[in-house]
Formats: structure tokens, sequence, C-alpha cells
């Protein structure tokens, strides 16, 4: 596992964990050396194993701690939202803008999945379904309160994440929209497609 040790640890850490996340971005883990990423740190590569036990455990770090920041700040945006319909605004609000701030985190938490071994795998995918059954929770509930109509929540939420997911394609901070303008615009596409116009109720909040 990641270890830090001395007293400039944790700095020198957080040096190898920005390195680390610049360079599998940039040539993917595979292509990523040790040498490249000591050099990118400022240290000897013999000095990064006081902090790294292999190559393998920086990148289950990274993609851990991107999945364990995932989950916190979700629940923290969610914490005191009670209705269905806000609740799933508020998530799509957060992945959004979370997708879109975190991207170098996000891409290689997709894209280097592969590249972990079996018990890091496991552990990740782990992860991966709690954020998941957050979503299918909030599409259970509204189904249940009769203000959701979806045939499966489980397949409906792997497409509400595949579609949010996708801006970090494609959206540019210096674009003619904002992520909050983005967030507000999947909001609508998701909910008139769970919730037809026809068959709301008057007081529904998305009229």
């Amino acid at each position: 596992m990641v270890r830090t040790v001395g007293s400039h640890g944790p700095k020198t850490m957080e040096a190898i964990r920005k390195a680390g996340l610049k360079l599998i971005h940039e040539h993917g883990y595979e292509a990523m050396t040790l040498r490249q990423l000591a050099s990118e740190v400022g240290v000897q590569v013999g000095s990064l194993y006081n902090h790294i036990s292999t190559k393998q455990d920086l990148l289950f770090d990274l993609i851990k701690a991107h999945m364990d920041d995932l989950l916190e700040e979700l629940d923290i945006r969610l914490a005191g939202i009670d209705h269905p319909v806000d609740r799933l605004k508020s998530f799509i609000a957060f992945h959004v803008s979370y997708h879109i701030l975190r991207k170098r985190e996000v891409f290689i938490g997709y894209s280097e999945l592969r590249s972990l071994d079996p018990n890091h795998y496991e552990e990740i995918v782990g992860l991966r379904r709690q954020y998941e059954r957050r979503l299918t929770d909030i599409l259970d509930r509204g189904q249940a309160q009769g203000l959701f109509q979806v045939g499966d929540t489980a397949v409906a939420g792997y497409g509400i994440l595949a579609m949010l997911t996708g801006v970090c394609t494609w959206f540019r901070p210096s674009g003619r929209l904002s992520r909050e303008q983005v967030a507000e615009i999947y909001c609508d596409m998701v909910l008139r497609g769970l919730v037809p116009d026809g068959q709301l109720p008057a007081d529904s909040p998305l009229r």
C-alpha cells in the first residue's frame, strides 16, 4: 500500500499523486515509468520507495481516493434532501460538476480499471456499485411513490450514468455554457424521460 515516511512524507506523497495523475492521464498506466514519475516529482527513483511500494499500489491509491471522494461528496450533497425528484436533481448536478472538475481522476478511474490486479479491481468495483446504488435507490423511491415510470431502475441508472459521464469528453470551460447550465439541461432530459408531462400531478415539483 502507499505509505509516507519522514517529516516531508505527506507533502512528497501529494506531489507523487499529482504527478501520477498527470502522467497516467497523458501516457497511460502501462507506459508510465517510475523514472518518469521520479523526474516529474523531482526526486531520485529510489526515493519513491519511501512513499510507494509499487506502481500498481500507486494506481490503486489514485483510483480509490477518487472513489472515496466521489461517494463522500455525493453523500454530503444529498444529506437532508428527501423528495426523490430533488434528490435526483442534486445527484445529476453533483455528478456533472464533479466529472467536469475532476476529469483526470474520472478518466483514470474508467480507463485504467483493467490495469488493477484482481484484489484491487474487486475493491474498486465494489465502490463503483455503491455509487451506482445511490442512484438506483433514488429511482426506486421515485417509482414507489408514483413519480417515476421506468421498466427497470438498474438499467435506467446505468443509462443515466453513461449519459452524464459523457460530459467529460466534450465540455470545455471556455464554451458557451457553464457547468451549471449543462447540469440543468441534463436534469431536464433525465426527468422528462422518467416523468412524461401529461402524467404529472398538479403539485409535482417538475411543473
